[in-house]
């Protein structure tokens, strides 16, 4: 059983920057691709951010070159550095970890004013 635990999202003005964390539990974290996802309200969950066991990196046209992913294998943890933050990068984030069932974290707020 893999559990995941976000922490890190709060409030912010427009440009500034926070740093997600997500820790897991069990063996399998370091042979694992994990992302991060988002969901606004009203919208549908859509992936911002993944990397690979290999710190291969995929970005979303939204955040390519504001947002960075990153991970500690030693620490089982993924990170999310959000700079420049906008209004509309305000939602919940979810982190997910693929493997032979896919898990989910209970999610974060992040909440961007103007």
């Amino acid at each position: 059983q893999v559990q995941l635990v976000e922490s890190g999202g709060g409030l912010v003005q427009a440009g500034g920057s926070l740093r997600l964390s997500c820790t897991a539990s069990g063996s399998i974290f370091s042979i694992s691709t994990m992302a991060w996802y988002r969901q606004a309200p009203g919208k549908q969950r859509e992936q911002v951010a993944a990397i690979t066991r290999g710190s291969m990196t995929i970005y979303s046209d939204s955040v390519r070159g504001r947002f960075t992913i990153s991970r500690d294998n030693a620490k089982n943890t993924v990170y999310l550095q959000m700079n420049s933050l906008k209004p509309e990068d305000t939602a919940v984030y979810y982190c997910k970890l693929f493997g032979p069932y896919d898990y989910w974290g209970q999610g974060t707020q992040v909440t961007v004013s103007s």
